[in-house]
């Protein structure tokens, strides 16, 4: 149950981001945004990764994220010692970083930002 959650809540239990969409190779289509996945399924899918494989920028970042899409900010909480970001974009997402990383990139809810996940950071299962 927990290496394959089919719900929002068991997902939620234990920590990861989760997606249903429709695979073709190795991209699972989630609405209008593509998550590359480092396997190759074809039909209904489940796409999950856990919030610390989400790097956050201000900018578009350069370099070879394969899972890239714009998200606003729609809240900041502590979470453990890490600070939990909660996204909304084509996919809502939570996103977990260090509070220097915080301090550094000085995010705020409301604000627009740059998401990725490497695509060795998702996995992807029949639906």
């Amino acid at each position: 149950v927990a290496r394959h959650p089919r719900t929002d809540y068991v997902a939620r239990l234990v920590g990861l981001n989760l997606y249903r969409g429709v695979a073709d190779g190795t991209r699972v289509k989630v609405g209008e945004l593509a998550l590359h996945t480092s396997e190759r399924l074809d039909g209904p899918a489940f796409v999950a990764f856990p919030p610390a494989a989400v790097a956050l920028y201000r900018t578009r970042p350069d370099g070879s994220p394969r899972n890239l899409w714009q998200a606003r900010i729609e809240g900041i909480e502590r979470h453990g010692d890490n600070v939990r970001v909660h996204l909304d974009g084509p996919i809502a997402a939570f996103a977990d970083i260090t509070p220097a990383a915080l301090a550094d990139l000085d995010l705020t809810p409301g604000q627009q930002i740059w998401a990725s996940v490497k695509a060795g950071e998702t996995h992807a299962y029949p639906a």
